[in-house]
């Protein structure tokens, strides 16, 4: 009758105990999950739109000595986007000048203004990419915290450790709460496989973009690489706008 009541006993500590940990589980998955499909999307804002307005400018600006001023002057380097070969490329040259409109009563108006618009352009989408990368970081840190203190109430190892016990106890017709302190035994490698990891890093799947500085602050200094690259392609560069 005692062992009866036992393993009674045993199993419904061990389904409360396991109801606990796999709905908390359950629950950080799906943060999880969803925390990755903002990530995916909010990348398509890195590829769709702001490698298409720095893609833009550097095809405007052409030359590698007006790229390299222009990326020193808004702080930015090489590593966001730049690669000769787009400079070439009409295809990607039809893809980024696709639907853009231009405003100006001369050539050189135009060039100028489309570099100053697409700089226009680039900052916005890089302080609302900012804002949502800060958001993702605080989600992040949010499960991360949230994991974190599920362990801190809930010992994965005690309450593994407790359940080998649980068995052993039921079906020797021990007392459970007398036997609970055992030692981990096997339990390490299975801990670990059960243990919810956090989320990776927000940097690894996303990069870090400086804030640029606003249009007015450099105008005159854009304007100024704006005239020296018409200079060298007026003669080449059209603007089919």
């Amino acid at each position: 009758m005692e062992h009866d009541i036992a393993k009674v006993l045993s199993y419904e500590i061990k389904k409360e105990l396991a109801d606990r940990y796999f709905g908390f589980r359950k629950l950080i998955e799906e943060d999880k999950e969803d925390l990755d499909r903002q990530i995916r999307q909010h990348s398509l804002t890195v590829e769709q739109k702001i490698c298409l307005d720095l893609v833009r400018i550097y095809i405007l600006l052409r030359d590698d000595d007006l790229v390299e001023e222009f990326l020193g002057l808004v702080g930015l380097t090489k590593e966001f986007f730049y690669d000769p070969y787009l400079l070439e490329s009409p295809t990607i040259r039809a893809r980024v000048f696709s639907g853009v409109k231009v405003k100006g009563f001369t050539m050189k108006g135009r060039f100028t203004n489309l570099i100053l618009s697409s700089y226009e352009t680039l900052v916005e989408h890089v302080e609302r990419y900012r804002k949502n990368f800060g958001e993702l970081l605080a989600e992040r840190q949010t499960i991360a915290e949230e994991i974190n203190l599920f362990y801190q109430k809930n010992d994965l190892g005690n309450i593994m450790t407790f359940l080998r016990s649980m068995d052993s106890s039921a079906s020797v017709g021990g007392n459970p709460l007398e036997n609970s302190r055992v030692g981990f035994g096997g339990t390490g490698d299975l801990e670990e496989k059960m243990r919810v990891a956090p989320p990776a890093p927000i940097e690894q799947s996303l990069p870090i973009i400086p804030g640029l500085p606003e249009l007015k602050g450099i105008k005159k200094k854009l304007k100024g690489l704006a005239a020296a690259a018409y200079g060298r392609q007026a003669k080449s560069f059209v603007l089919d706008h």
